[in-house]
């Protein structure tokens, strides 16, 4: 018992970890950690999942929310839209063949990362001017999103995606959003880790009552995951900044390629 509990905290601060120093990714890596590291059925994992990605994302937003970094409005709209969604994804998730859910979540994950890997990182706010226009600009004075027609159908797209896939797996969504932000965004990779921090942990929190209003609950070992995921994060938000954006970005698609590969490879051995 001992060294399950050592387990799930090893798992639990290395996922937040990355959630600290991304904003993304710790959702994918939580549920195979759950399932294939500690052991838990599917019912089991995913209220744990949600609740400890929901804590520590919440965490994170606050010290970015401190440090003006995170795009709130654009978290609210975000957020709003992922909540409806969401129960839309509890209902798929339900329906759909576990198999089939995974291998299109997993062909996901393998075009986000390849896009991260090829795609050069996005320059300072002060450089935006030196790219082609995106979908979302930030204003060079205010440091503010230029809100128009364009960029609230593209974060409000974001947020419904991210929150379908938060329902159907069990996952914070980060890993759409971030990788979304640097496509359709001139935001830093601090800002966009920041402001998807704080999505993921409106969504999460809000599919993790879902989850346990159904009968879902928490043992020894799920709650010293859920702990040590968000002391993980503590511990990594403190160093992220010092760690140059390219790597964060490139690290981020190494990490998600990595899991689609072993997920989509363990569906069909």
């Amino acid at each position: 018992m001992n060294e399950t509990l050592v387990l799930a905290g090893v798992l639990g601060g290395a996922i937040g970890a990355l959630l600290g120093l991304t904003g993304a990714g710790g959702g994918v890596l939580a549920m195979p950690a759950l399932m294939l590291g500690l052991g838990l059925g599917l019912t089991e994992a995913v209220p744990v999942s949600l609740a400890a990605v929901a804590l520590a994302a919440t965490l994170g937003a606050v010290v970015g929310l401190r440090k003006g970094i995170v795009r709130y409005r654009a978290a609210m709209l975000m957020a709003a839209l992922g909540m409806v969604s969401a129960p839309v994804g509890l209902w798929l998730g339900h329906e759909i063949p576990q198999t089939v859910l995974t291998v299109v979540f997993c062909l996901l994950m393998l075009y986000i990362a390849a896009r991260m890997l090829r795609k050069r990182p996005a320059p300072a706010p002060g450089e935006a001017c030196l790219v082609e226009e995106r979908n979302c600009m930030l204003d060079p004075l205010t440091g503010r999103f230029k809100w128009n027609t364009r960029c609230s159908f593209t974060l409000g797209l974001i947020g419904c995606t991210a929150g379908l896939f938060t329902g159907m797996l069990g996952v914070g969504g980060g890993f759409l959003i971030v990788p979304a932000f640097r496509q359709f965004s001139d935001l830093s990779m601090q800002a966009a880790s920041a402001t998807s921090l704080a999505v993921i942990a409106l969504v999460s929190a809000s599919t993790a009552t879902g989850s346990l209003l159904h009968g879902g609950g928490f043992d020894s070992t799920g709650l010293t995951f859920i702990v040590a995921t968000a002391t993980g994060l503590m511990v990594a938000r403190a160093f992220s900044a010092r760690i140059p954006e390219h790597w964060l970005q490139r690290g981020l698609g190494v990490v998600i390629l990595a899991v689609a590969v072993v997920w989509l490879g363990k569906q069909f051995v």
